[in-house]
């Protein structure tokens, strides 16, 4: 699929691989075959790192997929790791050591009364945010799209994780693309959060369409690369599974 095409610029490398963790929890031997049939499959432009918890990179054998570290030991040195997934109230001057020097820093954010102050701390410290939207706490589309606007007034990346297994949102569960309509569609973030009906949403060669809100290639690459990087999944095919079953990607 070609880099002007929509669906392209929509959707390359939006899917952070995370097959160990809930709720697939895979071995590591049936998560790097889950992971290899995803580099394999006709939709691998989706997928972007593999994330692995840093206290189990040593379980890793030589592989040249790039490395989201979910920092739940401290780590340094591995050249893989062009990511690191830190919890809340993350320290940088702690636990981490010896990566590159253009490693990627992810701090998970609570969607509090204190988020406009963490996320100046993160743009501070040229960190970017995580956002959590679902498992045993899913945030409400007003707190949710509260993380957006914060986000992009700060020029500050953002990925998403936990319970984006669907494209749509529904039974009060977040869909991935309300997600990105909400960072496409600026003063829309409500609305676009809160859509239950799949035939809002359009993409196409030409297009990502919401209602009657559309973007570009060119726009939709923009929103990708200066606010919004990925959304962590366990599961690669399922959130494929959804599009394709909408018609949004050929088959």
């Amino acid at each position: 699929m070609p880099d002007g095409d929509a669906r392209h610029a929509l959707l390359a490398h939006l899917i952070d691989h995370a097959p160990t963790f809930p709720p697939a929890s895979l071995p590591v031997n049936a998560a790097l075959a889950a992971d290899a049939r995803a580099a394999a499959s006709p939709h691998a432009f989706m997928l972007a790192r593999l994330v692995w918890p840093a206290s189990r990179l040593g379980e890793l054998p030589p592989t040249e997929r790039a490395i989201s570290a979910v920092l739940d030991a401290p780590i340094s040195g591995d050249s893989r790791v062009e990511a690191v997934e830190a919890p809340p109230f993350f320290d940088p001057g702690a636990g981490v050591s010896g990566l590159p020097a253009d490693c990627e820093v992810y701090v998970e954010t609570l969607l509090d009364e204190g988020l406009e102050d963490r996320l100046d701390h993160l743009a501070a410290l040229g960190l970017r945010a995580k956002v959590r939207c679902g498992g045993a706490v899913v945030p409400n589309a007003d707190a949710l799209a509260d993380l957006v606007r914060a986000c992009r007034a700060r020029g500050l990346v953002f990925k998403a994780t936990a319970g984006l297994h669907h494209a749509v949102r529904s039974n009060g569960e977040h869909g991935f693309l309300n997600l990105l309509a909400a960072v496409v569609f600026a003063g829309e973030e409500e609305a676009a959060l809160a859509e239950v009906d799949s035939s809002a949403f359009a993409l196409d060669a030409g297009s990502f369409a919401w209602r009657d809100h559309s973007a570009s290639a060119g726009e939709l690459a923009r929103v990708r690369r200066e606010e919004f990087h990925s959304i962590g999944s366990c599961s690669f095919f399922e959130p494929v599974g959804e599009l394709l079953a909408l018609g949004l990607l050929p088959s």
